[in-house]
């Protein structure tokens, strides 16, 4: 087989099966150990259950190795060798955010031994030694990506002049509160509801103050690199890929931080609703400090630029993509607004989520890269986080029927990212097959 033609073990776009299979000779226990680090690695920096399972089969029929995969959210089991002599290991992974330059050099890494360039001795040395690299980007400049993408995302939003202004003080609040949760084991599974009140508080506290009466569009932009309309999408796609077990963890998983983040925001409007008017009657000359002009229509593009250099930095990805990672999210915007304001907003989410998939998968094919390192940002774009939230408000505050209409809302937006996911992969898929 051609090289240009060998397949991208992390764009979907092969079936491992077409993969014919290798030899390793006497260093099978190295592959073993090889296979098992990659799955380990792959799993711990975001890679969805059905480009999980895909990239290890092709890795795995490459080694010359049997070998089977199960994955969840929080673990992965692989078996290796033939049901009369299977050898099954259990790796327990804590599930961790995307990290595009990690995965970015796992697909170099993956490449490299299925191609033969690297012997898996080699890959396996490489990617424990990922593992040891220090975060790409200062502590500093994530804090000024989370400032940058909450007012980025205020400006999508039509708030007014000086509420950009709080939603980036909010964006510097929630990556500081984040950031030093993330870093205790006893705060750490409580990052999102704490942080939701937190921030919640100080933006209904200066709705309160300056009467801006946009305590709610601020919180939410200042609270938006939390919500996980990211995983929705996700366990939604694995789902309809057939990883039962897989997807329906992930969708309980982010429920559950939907409905913490929305406590969080419901106890937080309350407590800043309750301060607010206190602090004004000591500080009444704010009343009006903060500008209340309209938009101009030209921040909605910057906004468009900011947004994905932003989310490149928060999900650590190479310099270098940054520029891809532009254009993917970009399109997918466009695309989605475009579309859903002429056919309606889940025609739009897929068409969105088609041109972000069929691209990524053709970027991967021809520029040999990995396809998640755009795909993930331009999904950023379309996901239906903000609606989740407002669901989970309305049902904390009893406003059932509202709440359930909006969370069926999300819903359906969510299927149709994940259809147009795997309509994106199924072309690309065809195109490869044609041009062979």
């Amino acid at each position: 087989m051609a090289r240009s033609n060998l397949p991208d073990a992390l764009s979907m776009a092969e079936n491992p099966l077409d993969v014919p299979m290798g030899s390793t000779g006497g260093h099978s226990a190295v592959s073993r150990r090889f296979l098992l680090q990659l799955a380990r690695a792959l799993h711990k920096h975001g890679t969805p259950a059905h480009r999980l399972e895909t990239a290890l089969a092709i890795t795995a029929r490459r080694l010359g190795l049997e070998a089977e995969f199960f994955s969840t959210p929080t673990s992965i089991m692989v078996g290796i060798g033939n049901l009369d002599d299977q050898r099954v290991s259990l790796l327990r992974v804590e599930p961790g955010e995307p990290n595009l330059g990690h995965l970015s050099t796992l697909g170099d890494i993956t490449r490299g031994v299925i191609e033969g360039t690297v012997s898996p001795a080699d890959g396996l040395q490489q990617v424990e030694a990922l593992e040891q690299q220090p975060p790409p980007y200062p502590q500093w400049l994530v804090l000024f990506a989370f400032i940058c993408s909450s007012a980025a995302v205020s400006c999508f939003l039509k708030v007014r002049v000086g509420d950009v202004l709080i939603a980036s003080l909010l964006g510097l609040l929630t990556g500081t509160l984040a950031l030093l949760a993330g870093r205790r084991e006893s705060t750490r599974h409580v990052t999102e509801p704490l942080v939701a009140f937190v921030v919640t508080t100080v933006a209904f506290t200066m709705d309160g103050i300056m009467g801006t009466r946009s305590g709610f569009a601020t919180s939410l932009a200042g609270l938006v690199i939390l919500l996980p309309g990211l995983t929705f999408t996700v366990a939604l796609t694995e789902l309809s890929t057939r990883h039962l077990s897989s997807g329906t963890a992930r969708l309980s998983g982010a429920v559950v931080v939907f409905l913490g983040l929305g406590f969080g925001l419901a106890l937080g409007a309350q407590t800043g609703g309750a301060l607010g008017p206190i602090l004004h009657e000591a500080m009444p000359q704010l009343q009006g400090a903060l500008s209340r002009a309209t938009l101009p229509g030209w921040t909605e593009w910057v906004a468009l630029m900011v947004a994905p250099i932003s989310f490149a930095v928060l999900l650590s990805a190479q310099r270098r993509d940054i520029g891809n990672i532009m254009v993917a999210c970009a399109a997918a915007y466009l695309v989605s607004k475009f579309a859903g304001a002429s056919v309606g907003e889940q025609l739009g989410a897929f068409l969105g989520a088609f041109v972000v998939s069929a691209g990524s998968n053709l970027f991967a094919r021809i520029k040999r890269r990995t396809a998640m390192v755009t795909q993930v940002p331009g999904l950023l774009i379309l996901v239906p986080g903000s609606i989740g939230l407002r669901s989970m408000q309305s049902l904390i505050g009893q406003d059932v029927e509202t709440g359930i209409a909006t969370g069926f809302r999300v819903a359906i937006i969510g299927i149709s990212l994940a259809a147009g996911l795997l309509a994106g992969n199924v072309v690309t898929s065809a195109v490869n097959r044609i041009r062979r």
